[in-house]
């Protein structure tokens, strides 16, 4: 059986979650497409949440993890600073690391746990 159970790791600054899986993601799409409503429209997400997550993540940290420009002549944008890109390279270390710790837990978890398709999921 294929392990397809997972675990989720959220970096926490009080009540806020200053980095997880779903911040991660948008930070990737915007370093992709150069724009936070193409890197919403990317991940499935809002403009609007995905602006706010990046306001969260900017003001969780000691430098912004995005830059943004007006629109303009030139058009807006928005780009992944190098603190942006340290934070994505060492959260997917620590995901990594973390995976590697729990594995025979997980293991554990996924013997017992029902199919995802299965009526006892349900």
């Amino acid at each position: 059986m294929v392990n397809s159970k997972s675990i989720r790791l959220r970096v926490m600054q009080g009540d806020a979650i200053a980095f997880g899986p779903g911040k991660a993601a948008l930070l990737l799409a915007i370093h992709q497409s150069g724009s936070i409503s193409a890197a919403a429209r990317a991940i499935g997400m809002s403009y609007r949440r995905a602006w706010l997550l990046v306001e969260a993540m900017n003001q969780c940290f000691q430098s912004p993890l995005v830059a943004t420009a007006t629109g303009g002549a030139k058009g807006g944008g928005a780009q992944v600073t190098p603190s942006g890109h340290e934070i994505i390279a060492r959260y997917q270390a620590m995901q990594i690391k973390a995976e590697a710790a729990v594995a025979a837990d997980m293991a554990y978890f996924d013997a017992l746990m029902a199919a995802p398709d299965s009526p006892a999921a349900r």
